[in-house]
């Protein structure tokens, strides 16, 4: 991504933070990573993410949706050099609405919009403000916000995000800037 389209995304993310009432320092507001996934569509295909910590045992997170946006289909493996099994994370939705999809029993209609032909697990779960859902290690999942966009917190053991594996062999999880 261009420097002036992060800097846009950064500004849009800080406004969903506000809407849910997240409170930053001017040090983490600096720092909002913007992940396009190397697809060039981040408002598409992207994530806005604040990292509050990530440990040797533990992770939290703030994210950005804005309208339909979506996280790629995505799994975080064991890392066998590491000693890791996977990062077990928990979602609980602070704004919006969230579709999140993992493996198991598929729905008959997904209520978010498909990106692309990389999209394979349909196991639907809707998360409101409140809701949460915790997901185990080495399990395959994507999510998308719907109309007014969404605010998740993130708690999860250590994350690895260089490391995911996505369904989407375009994608590229550690953001270039041009």
């Amino acid at each position: 991504m261009k420097a002036k389209d992060i800097k846009i995304a950064k500004d849009k993310a800080l406004e969903m933070y506000e809407k849910a009432h997240i409170v930053l320092t001017d040090e983490e507001k600096e720092n909002i990573e913007i992940a396009d996934f190397g697809l060039n569509d981040f408002y598409v295909s992207g994530l806005s993410i604040v990292t509050y910590v990530n440990t040797e045992t533990t992770c939290a997170k703030e994210m950005v949706l804005h309208p339909y946006q979506t996280c790629p289909e995505h799994v975080h493996a064991p890392i066998d050099d590491k000693n890791y099994k996977g990062k077990e994370e928990t979602f609980r939705v602070r704004y919006g609405r969230v579709y999140l999809y993992v493996e198991g029993e598929p729905v008959d209609k997904v209520s978010a919009r498909i990106p692309d032909e990389h999209y394979t697990v349909f196991n639907e779960i809707v998360l409101n403000p409140g809701d949460q859902y915790t997901l185990y290690p080495n399990t395959w999942h994507w999510f998308q916000a719907d109309k007014d966009g969404a605010v998740i917190s993130e708690f999860s053991t250590t994350s690895y995000d260089e490391c995911d594996h996505f369904r989407n062999p375009n994608i590229q999880r550690v953001p270039t800037l041009e």
